[in-house]
């Protein structure tokens, strides 16, 4: 009797549990959404020969426009590198110091000739210490200044090549649209 119930019991579960829907197929991307373009079949075309028809096309823009969309997305992902890292900056860590070294030599020179070498030192190394520091301070302004520039060169490059990738892609777009609408498309 156990065997029986256990049976049924089995039966009753199974009955009713929802049925396992089969996984979608992965969506591909056409290649009219990958430019950006929606391309309807006017003339009720299979979806098959869309796609073929799209990628008849897509050969005949490339060789048209002398472009190709995919490569120079795939280049740009290759060229993307980090920014370039700071240029470095002069070394100004103890630059008082070695001023004042200098200084203090050419004081002890100066202060013997007027008979008190020690007075002639010291004042030497306070000048030299100042200079100096002077001089640390104006080289990192002009290592500031020298980054600031080739940052805003860098980023006019990139602007303009993004600009000239723009206007390549567009010349693109336009004859994958003609080549499309001709084989009875729509193409918007």
């Amino acid at each position: 009797m156990k065997p029986v119930l256990i049976c049924i019991l089995v039966l009753v579960i199974v009955s009713f549990a929802p049925a396992q829907q089969p996984t979608p197929a992965p969506v591909h991307k056409s290649m009219s959404s990958y430019l950006g373009l929606h391309t309807f079949p006017a003339k009720n075309q299979a979806a098959e020969q869309q796609q073929k028809d799209e990628m008849a096309c897509y050969d005949w823009a490339k060789q048209d426009s002398g472009f190709d969309p995919l490569a120079a997305a795939q280049a740009q992902q290759q060229a993307a590198t980090p920014p370039p890292a700071q240029p470095t900056a002069p070394q100004t860590r103890g630059a008082g110091a070695k001023g004042a070294a200098g200084g203090a030599a050419k004081g002890a020179v100066v202060g013997a000739i007027a008979g008190d070498a020690g007075k002639g030192a010291a004042a030497g190394a306070t000048a030299g210490a100042m200079t100096g520091r002077a001089r640390a301070r104006r080289a990192d302004a002009m290592a500031q200044k020298q980054a600031q520039q080739q940052q805003q060169q860098q980023a006019q490059q990139q602007a303009q090549a993004k600009a000239q990738t723009q206007q390549k892609l567009d010349g693109f777009k336009k004859g994958f649209g003609a080549c499309m609408e001709a084989k009875g498309y729509v193409v918007k």
